[in-house]
């Protein structure tokens, strides 16, 4: 029997990853500043501004999208050539752009208010974003990941309880597409 030998990937080849769309400039904007506190250079030099690092956050109250701009000054002593700057606040996804509010609506549409992933994309589509379902099902993961040790600390004091009580009510769910619960 005759095999034909696959080629050998190389270590040159590079992985292509989907580029993130810039979030729609018609949505309303929130600047926030982020400077250090202190611009005078450990050498005792005054720092000189050199740039910054902008990042956007989409925030989402329902309804309606807004941009949180965080812009991140650089500073740089001219004769130590030290440079400071800000440190990047904490977010719930880091590198992500959904703030903690959006992330909050999505996971309290999804397992409070029963509202699945296909329909708040929908939703949002029409709030004039559109966000695949696949990134929300990551976003609600990661959120999920992060939420572990409130979960954990929730457990814990359940089961310190003498007696728990429990509503096993199922909730009906369309499949979607089937037309059927």
């Amino acid at each position: 029997e005759l095999k034909t030998a696959r080629p050998e990937s190389t270590a040159t080849e590079t992985r292509q990853h989907p580029k993130r769309a810039a979030l729609p400039p018609q949505f309303p904007r929130t600047v926030i500043r982020h400077e250090p506190g202190n611009t005078q250079c450990a050498c005792g030099c005054q720092l000189q501004r050199v740039g910054e690092d902008i990042s956007e956050k989409l925030d989402y109250t329902p309804g309606t999208f807004t941009v949180e701009r965080h812009i991140r000054g650089k500073w740089a002593c001219r004769q130590c050539e030290a440079l400071i700057q800000a440190p990047v606040p904490a977010q719930v996804i880091d590198k992500g752009i959904p703030t903690a509010g959006l992330l909050a609506h999505v996971m309290v549409a999804k397992f409070a208010d029963h509202l699945p992933l296909y329909r708040q994309e929908k939703i949002f589509g029409r709030a004039g974003l559109a966000i695949a379902r696949s990134t929300l099902a990551d976003w609600v993961g990661q959120t999920g990941v992060q939420l572990q040790p409130l979960v954990d600390a929730l457990k814990e004091t359940l089961f310190d309880q003498a007696v728990m009580h429990a509503d096993e009510t199922p909730v009906p769910m369309l499949a979607p597409g089937e037309k059927k619960t």
